[in-house]
């Protein structure tokens, strides 16, 4: 991106990070997660399904409740301690109504002022194809963060009043507008990842340790038009 690159904004108490798999906060923004954390706000993670279909070799009723309780750990190495699964399955999100209800009522319920999500663009850049879990589940982020304002489009979710207070979405996506300085807290990303190890180990020969200090230094890398040697980008929607 040319040009200088915003300062994320960080007036704010509260976020809740939404996305479709174990590991993904972790392959991503967690460096951004463990600077907040450590300034004192509420950060708390919702995933969509438990990456039960994430390990060859190990059956989903395995992989579920293992890849869960690595969330969970890594989770805790960067300060978040709410994290809760919404039980869709691996592999086969759909975008449309029941995936939106059920984000709209974890957004009604954690009443965030930011929502962060993942690239669901269709590739991670030229001949690198997006999942279909990420491209259904970003896309309907930003479709529930509307939803939990509006009393009148899942009018069965009675029981949570609408949540009108989410003032951005930040989607931590390869075309940023906005980038966090995570310069202090790349070790803690670096720890973070390395918590998914049984994963971690089904992907490569590669130790975990040089998997998850790979993984964090690329996506950590400087950002164009962002004064500070590691950084983690976001494209930045504005809701109120």
């Amino acid at each position: 991106m040319l040009g200088a690159m915003e300062t994320f904004p960080e007036d704010w108490t509260r976020a809740v990070v939404i996305v479709a798999h174990p590991d993904d906060i972790e392959y991503g923004c967690a460096a951004a997660v463990a600077r907040w954390t450590a300034q004192g706000k509420d950060v708390r993670y919702v995933l969509a399904t438990s990456g039960e279909a994430g390990i060859a070799g190990l059956p989903p009723a395995q992989s579920g409740p293992l890849r869960e309780e690595e969330e969970r750990r890594s989770a805790a190495v960067v300060g978040v301690d709410v994290v809760e699964f919404l039980g869709f399955p691996d592999g086969r999100l759909e975008e449309g109504l029941d995936l939106r209800r059920s984000l709209a009522a974890a957004i009604r319920r954690h009443q965030p002022e930011l929502v962060v999500t993942m690239n669901f663009g269709g590739t991670w850049g030229p001949g690198y194809v997006n999942s279909a879990d990420h491209r259904a589940l970003g896309q309907s982020v930003l479709d529930a963060t509307s939803d939990a304002a509006n009393e009148w489009i899942f009018p069965e979710l009675d029981e949570q009043p609408p949540w009108t207070g989410v003032r951005w979405v930040g989607v931590n996506t390869m075309t940023p507008t906005h980038a966090v300085d995570v310069t202090h807290t790349v070790e803690k990303a670096v720890a973070s990842l390395a918590e998914h190890a049984r994963y971690l180990e089904a992907l490569s020969d590669d130790s975990v340790d040089e998997q998850a200090r790979a993984q964090v230094e690329m996506v950590t890398g400087p950002k164009t038009g962002f004064d500070s040697p590691r950084a983690v980008g976001f494209e930045l929607y504005y809701f109120a």
